[in-house]
């Protein structure tokens, strides 16, 4: 704006600087021609003196190279002229200023001369005797005079070209200046210009409905954000050419994004092939869904096009954690793989049996110990399929089962008399410490928690050995501790104890005659119960389970 004022002022200085040249020069050129017609006058009257006195004297001592003077007889024939020879000149009876001489006594005219080759004013003056005095002078045209002045005119144009320049940047500052020190924010309050009041009220109107439309957009802004980040699945949202236009807080940690990363492309943080092709798929206008791995754990992506009135124009990516699922679908499969190969066997070895004594194959003597052989096999499917049952009603957090206030050193005492015998047959020992402790939990679990820990630690002990079983109290907690001096479990098998049917020694388990879910059946119970469980084991050396139960507030011994 400031180079449109400029320039703006600078033409219009021009223009009036051409026009003000023109209008002067004209007036100097009717002054000079006033000036000259009278100054011309007057030398006529000097000369028609000059002549009716001292008669063609008179021109011998005349010299003025500015004027040109010529006595013209009365028939119009040439008598002097003194810049040309009047012997060749024209008879002059029928020049303008020579007729009105005689009519008037006085006459003027101005003509181009051939003689003179220039423009010429004449004054003519009948005399006495009948003879005409006449005078010329040479008229400059207005270009003639413009072109004379020139050399004071350039001086001056160069002049009025840098003070008009001055001037024009010096103005154009001082406009433009109350322009640029508007308040935006307050348009109504310029007063330096009356005439932009409409402008700036109608900037104000769109300015305040802008800042409304700006407050609803950030409020949408960050509620999306809100809603967004507070998921647990990730989002993200793309145009049509890949760029990240939103991605929340999981995603960002699903991927390891940075918050930077908006703006960018999708694939400078997801270059998986696996997840470009679900992009690809999106992005073209197909709904795409695929399980990737990342790091340990398993996600789902969701994506689905955003389509609008011209087409594609962008795409959605939900990002779900599935790992939880797809580890209890490997599960699941495992798990039915361990029931089926734990149910085989025992069906098997009564199959076998029962043929045998079928068929009549077996000596009367064996046949008491077949079906010992069958009753034990029967006696441990039916205690798989119980532990089974136990375990699926413990998947589904003991619905059905209401805590009730237990005295959880009753429940440690009965379940370890109930092995008392066990321990008997292999001469282990178990050191019982208890303290009255009340807490709020289902005595049926309780009790299973207990007899498998102390069950697994007489069924894998050595013979003559030691089980101590002890309970503790905290300011807020109670501690059941079960330890051994069997075999111990080896660092690289302590992480996986708690799996269904997962056995340290398969060989020795057999033996034993264990399901390989006690320890799954005891992490559902103390999980129902908010206990944590801790391990301490030595390959060789033994092994002791903790558990740590909530305490009662105010707790009361029964």
């Amino acid at each position: 704006m400031t180079k449109r004022i400029f320039k703006s002022i600078c033409l219009v200085g021009g223009i009036v600087f051409v026009a003000s040249v023109i209008l002067v020069s004209s007036v100097f050129y009717q002054y000079f021609s006033v000036s000259q017609t009278k100054q011309l006058d007057i030398q006529v009257e000097l000369a028609a003196i000059g002549v009716e006195n001292n008669g063609l004297d008179y021109f011998a001592d005349l010299d003025n190279p500015d004027f040109r003077v010529t006595w013209i007889d009365k028939d119009g024939t040439v008598l002097y002229d003194n810049r040309g020879d009047q012997s060749t000149m024209v008879n002059h009876l029928q020049r303008e200023e020579i007729k009105q001489a005689i009519e008037t006594g006085k006459g003027y005219s101005k003509r181009y001369s051939d003689t003179m080759m220039k423009q010429l004013v004449y004054c003519a003056k009948l005399l006495n005797d009948g003879t005409i005095i006449r005078i010329s002078l040479e008229r400059s045209s207005i270009f003639t005079l413009i072109l004379d002045m020139m050399e004071y005119i350039v001086l001056i144009v160069v002049g009025v070209v840098i003070l008009s320049m001055l001037l024009a940047y010096r103005i154009s500052k001082i406009i433009v200046k109350p322009l640029n020190s508007i308040d935006l924010e307050a348009p109504q309050k310029n007063s330096e210009y009356v005439e932009l009041s409409p402008l700036l009220n109608r900037i104000h109107t769109q300015q305040t409905q802008l800042v409304k439309q700006a407050m609803e957009l950030e409020n949408r802004k960050n509620e999306f954000e809100a809603v967004t980040n507070s998921m647990n699945e990730g989002l993200i949202l793309l145009n049509r050419k890949g760029t990240i236009l939103s991605i929340n807080d999981a995603a960002s940690k699903i991927l390891s994004a940075k918050h930077d990363c908006v703006g960018k492309n999708i694939l400078t943080i997801g270059d998986d092939l696996e997840f470009q092709d679900v992009l690809s798929k999106a992005l073209s206008g197909g709904h795409a869904e695929k399980v990737i791995h990342i790091r340990e754990s398993h996600y789902q992506l969701d994506a689905s096009p955003v389509v609008s009135d011209k087409g594609i124009s962008g795409a959605a990516l939900l990002i779900f954690d599935v790992t939880e699922r797809e580890n209890a679908e490997k599960m699941r499969r495992e798990f039915t793989a361990n029931v089926s190969h734990e149910l085989k066997t025992p069906l098997h070895t009564i199959s076998g049996y029962a043929e045998l004594i079928k068929n009549e194959m077996a000596r009367p003597e064996d046949a008491a110990p077949f079906c010992g052989k069958i009753y034990n096999e029967a006696q441990r499917m039916i205690h798989l399929v119980e532990d089974i049952i136990n375990l699926s009603h413990l998947d589904e957090g003991a619905e059905g089962m209401a805590k009730t206030e237990t005295r959880l050193d009753k429940i440690v005492e009965e379940a370890v008399t109930s092995l008392e015998s066990e321990a008997k047959q292999k001469d282990i020992t178990i050191d019982l410490k208890l303290e009255n402790s009340v807490i709020v939990g289902i005595p049926q679990l309780l009790s299973g928690i207990v007899y498998n820990l102390v069950d697994n630690a007489i069924k894998y002990n050595h013979r003559n050995g030691k089980v101590y079983v002890e309970m503790t109290e905290s300011s807020d907690e109670v501690m059941v501790s079960v330890k051994d001096t069997g075999i111990g479990i080896p660092k690289e098998d302590q992480g996986r104890i708690f799996e269904r049917f997962y056995r340290v020694d398969k060989s020795h388990s057999k033996e034993v005659g264990g399901t390989g879910l006690g320890l799954s059946i005891v992490k559902h119970a103390a999980k129902v119960h908010d206990a944590r469980i801790e391990v301490d084991s030595e390959a060789g050396r033994g092994t002791e389970f903790r558990i740590f139960f909530k305490r009662m507030v105010n707790e009361s011994n029964v």
